[in-house]
């Protein structure tokens, strides 16, 4: 009966040794591919690059360009769909710029905002 116990036991310890490892591997995951868009956004933002520049780049390394939102109800549609967790941060940058363009990066969301001009002014990432 006793070994039973130990047996038992170890298993426990094991299993919850093996989950805490898995949840810190995929949290350490997580952050590193959100810190690697937001890198590659910040960059990028430095340039200031036009909407039609910008939509042509990301074309080339396979950034598909989902949406065009010209007006709040245009982004507000787009914040509430897609923005998750940072709806309202998207929705508040959009009132302050003249476009707002969503691109998909893989996984990830890129939330870019124009103004008047067509320059990039911001942008927001979202992760799906």
């Amino acid at each position: 009966m006793k070994r039973y116990w130990i047996l038992a036991g170890a298993l426990a310890v094991t299993l919850g040794a093996l989950t805490v490892a898995m949840l810190l591997g995929s949290a350490s995951f997580d952050f590193r591919r959100y810190t690697v868009h937001e890198r590659r956004m910040q960059r990028v933002l430095r340039e200031q690059p036009t909407a039609d520049r910008l939509t042509r780049g990301l074309a080339d390394e396979g950034t598909v360009l989902l949406a065009v939102a010209v007006t709040r109800d245009a982004v507000e549609t787009e914040a509430s769909a897609r923005g998750g967790k940072r709806a309202a941060e998207i929705r508040e940058k959009g009132a302050r710029h003249a476009e707002t363009r969503v691109y998909q990066a893989g996984d990830m969301l890129y939330f870019v905002f124009f103004d008047a001009a067509g320059l990039m002014r911001d942008y927001t990432c979202v992760s799906r």
